[in-house]
């Protein structure tokens, strides 16, 4: 399917996510990165999913199933219960997430204010009415389930750097999913990383693509040449990007993806000195 056909699920299961997300504001302690409210991928369910709640009985994690477009409550390998948004409100799909918090002794999801804006809803408040989208939705899932096992077999090459890569994490803002491969132990504007993810898409692309993104972003100028099919991005944000136009061009896809993105990470290692 084309990567840019995806825009209308991607922007549903985005503000779908962001009851998971509500539910770790509520019932989580807040970290200074506000990675306490990011998710990591599931395989198992096929799920993006919360870090685990504190509830009565043992923890659970929420999360977004987004081929089904649904909420779910997981406790370990299990599904607990699960919500469909097809044919229901968002407001319908709060209430019933909230109705299962309570049940579990946690905090309702309901009243948070999430600390950043996102555009209006899809559907105004209206029922979603899925209909023709289960392929799209289908799809968007693949972006995010096939790149995460990529990017955890990128990270694992590097278990011998240090301080090294952190986890993969799908962050609920700007719902792109990345590790964080650090090069000083330091922190601050001068210690050197470099984040590599995967975006299903945004305002700068209207598909997916995945990014290799160093820090401090280099000149503008004479920029080093990156490993095909990629190129540099410098406009919002700095990182050597393939669009997913050209990510399904490639032959063997995953170890050609692994390829690219092991190459510009070295190039953009070494432009750092690092």
């Amino acid at each position: 399917m084309p990567p840019a056909a995806l825009v209308a699920a991607r922007n549903l299961a985005h503000h779908a996510a962001q009851w998971p997300a509500r539910a770790a504001h509520a019932n989580l302690s807040a970290a200074p990165d506000d990675s306490h409210s990011a998710f990591t991928w599931d395989a198992s369910h096929a799920a993006l999913v919360s870090r685990v709640l504190p509830a009565k009985g043992g923890g659970v994690r929420v999360g977004i199933r987004m081929a089904r477009l649904e909420l779910i409550v997981t406790s370990g390998d299990s599904v607990l219960d699960a919500f469909q948004f097809d044919g229901k409100t968002d407001a319908a799909a709060g209430a019933w997430l909230d109705s299962k918090l309570h049940a579990l002794g946690l905090k309702p999801a309901g009243g948070v204010t999430l600390p950043y804006a996102l555009p209006a809803h899809p559907t105004g408040g209206r029922s979603h009415r899925l209909g023709m989208l289960g392929r799209e939705l289908g799809e968007l899932s693949r972006w995010f389930s096939g790149p995460a096992e990529m990017l955890e077999e990128f990270a694992g090459r590097l278990a011998g750097l240090r301080p090294g890569p952190g986890p993969l994490l799908c962050w609920p803002h700007h719902f792109d999913m990345a590790t964080l491969v650090r090069l000083d132990s330091g922190a601050g504007e001068t210690a050197r990383s470099v984040s590599v993810g995967v975006s299903p898409g945004d305002e700068f692309y209207a598909q997916p693509y995945v990014y290799v993104s160093p820090w401090p972003r280099f000149d503008a100028e004479n920029l080093p040449a990156l490993p095909p099919p990629g190129h540099w991005h410098t406009e919002g944000f700095f990182g050597a990007v393939a669009t997913g136009e050209e990510i399904l061009a490639m032959k063997d896809r995953g170890k050609a993806l692994l390829v690219f993105i092991t190459g510009a990470f070295e190039v953009g290692r070494a432009r750092l000195g690092a």
